[in-house]
């Protein structure tokens, strides 16, 4: 897991839930530094999920838990591609999902994935 691109908390509990910030495809470069995974935006998402997936791992909890998430895509023409890679990633769980068109993302990413999580202490 990479470092955070921003002045942010990646995961904080709010209750019984978990939720992480926008997790982007990043990996920590040699340096340390996040850089964004090669491949493109199903590449790019399939870091993201495993990204918040380690996040959420830390705290106790697993995919089955998440119950929402929101999906920011810069080119909603790729909208099948992420769903194909989305549906393979969750394996039959299907948390609530909004997915939003967005003009731009930091580093310059393709896609960016925020999670909610019910786990109860």
């Amino acid at each position: 897991m990479s470092a955070a691109v921003g002045p942010y908390s990646p995961i904080l509990r709010a209750g019984d839930f978990l939720i992480t910030s926008g997790q982007l495809g990043v990996i920590a470069h040699d340096n340390g530094a996040p850089v964004l995974v090669e491949g493109g935006t199903v590449s790019q998402l399939e870091q993201a999920l495993a990204n918040g997936k380690a996040l959420l791992e830390a705290e106790g909890a697993d995919i089955t838990d998440i119950v929402k998430a929101t999906v920011f895509l810069i080119d909603m023409s790729e909208f099948a591609d992420v769903n194909a890679a989305w549906m393979k990633f969750f394996d039959g769980h299907r948390p609530t999902r909004s997915a939003i068109g967005v003009a731009a993302l930091p580093m310059g990413a393709r896609i960016e994935v925020e999670l909610w999580a019910y786990r109860p202490q």
